[in-house]
């Protein structure tokens, strides 16, 4: 200024504003657009003439002519914006924004109704690929059951016929049973009466009586074994039937699915189809243990991701810890001014409202 102070000028769309070097933030003079009589320079001396004459005129003294023409240009050009945003808008520029506006929501809702188009084919997609999934499960659990079906009927038949030739040996245990019985018998009806016959006679009595007797042991464990072998074959056919139950359950559950799938989704005509034999299962689920093995995964998984939220948050507050300290350590001068005119309420328009 004419005193020799150095001043900092700034232009911006609100006016002139006249800044202490040491305080590029508030303005110490602001001369709002519509406040603003004239502005020339003469040399290196610029001019600010208010619209209101009660004020005194406020000049300074640039160090180059140069600088003066590029705040004047400066200021002409904000100041035509100024009144240019002021200025109501002619009939062609009405409907040109009118156009765009109507374009705009065009566009608008085109976007949605392709957004809505890509959500439904997603949906869509998705489904097909879990009735896929879940068809190739299905088509997996019968092929399991239809292999234990052939596995069961194997068993079955072996059971079958080791219980038949066991019953076999049985008839033939207590056939020579008998036969020895009567050979005893004979033996002893025909016996001489002397000592050494007799001795010998009724050492063959005895050999004989013992050979009945490991017959008739011999026969009686086999007719054990043939019953526990009946019992086996029972179990194996109550087997057999129930996992006949459990095929059917399976046909009954993929019939559904497959309906289900036609009605909903149009799925690819070249999927693979299987047919499922009814016939007797002996396949035991074991749906028990699954259940069991199940829950202890879910257990884990929920202890795991508590552990994974608590680690999270823990790094979230180191986080903030650091970029709070980071931020102090970047803080300038005009940075802790410009926190200390905030916080007493101070700023550019606020002053320039005062002015």
């Amino acid at each position: 200024n004419k005193k020799g102070t150095e001043l900092l000028l700034g232009v911006d769309a609100l006016g002139l504003h006249i800044y202490d070097p040491d305080n590029r933030l508030t303005p110490k003079i602001s001369f709002p657009w519509n406040e603003i009589r004239n502005i020339s320079y003469s040399d290196k001396e610029f001019t600010i003439k208010p619209l209101d004459k009660k004020i005194d005129v406020f000049k300074f003294n640039s160090s180059k002519l140069r600088v003066n023409k590029l705040i004047l240009q400066l200021c002409i050009g904000n100041h035509d914006l100024f009144m240019r945003r002021r200025k109501a808008d002619s009939l062609e520029v009405q409907q040109m924004k009118a156009q765009a506006r109507e374009e705009k929501a065009r566009k608008q809702m085109e976007r949605q109704r392709l957004a809505r188009e890509k959500q439904m084919r997603e949906e869509a997609e998705r489904t097909r690929d879990e009735l896929e999934r879940r068809l190739m499960q299905l088509k997996e659990e019968a092929t399991m059951a239809n292999e234990a079906l052939m596995r069961s009927e194997e068993t079955a038949d072996l059971l079958a016929e080791k219980a038949q030739i066991t019953e076999e040996e049985a008839k033939l245990l207590a056939q020579k049973a008998a036969e020895a019985e009567q050979e005893m018998q004979r033996i002893k009806a025909t016996a001489i009466r002397t000592e050494e016959e007799k001795r010998l006679m009724e050492q063959k009595v005895l050999e004989a009586e013992m050979l009945a007797l490991k017959m008739a042991e011999e026969s009686e464990r086999r007719a054990k074994e043939a019953e526990q072998l009946k019992q086996d074959l029972q179990e194996a056919r109550d087997s057999e039937r129930r996992a006949k139950q459990k095929l059917l359950e399976i046909t009954s559950k993929s019939s559904y699915t497959q309906s289900m799938n036609s009605s909903t989704t149009a799925l690819p005509t070249d999927l693979p189809s299987f047919n499922l034999i009814n016939e007797s299962l002996s396949f035991d689920f074991k749906d028990t243990d699954m259940k069991r093995l199940s829950m202890e995964i879910e257990k884990e998984k929920v202890e795991y991701m508590e552990k994974s939220k608590h680690l999270q948050e823990q790094l979230n507050e180191l986080k903030t810890e650091i970029e709070a300290l980071k931020l102090k350590e970047r803080e300038t001068a005009l940075d802790i001014l410009h926190n200390e005119n905030t916080s007493r309420g101070s700023s550019k328009h606020n002053t320039i409202k005062k002015v």
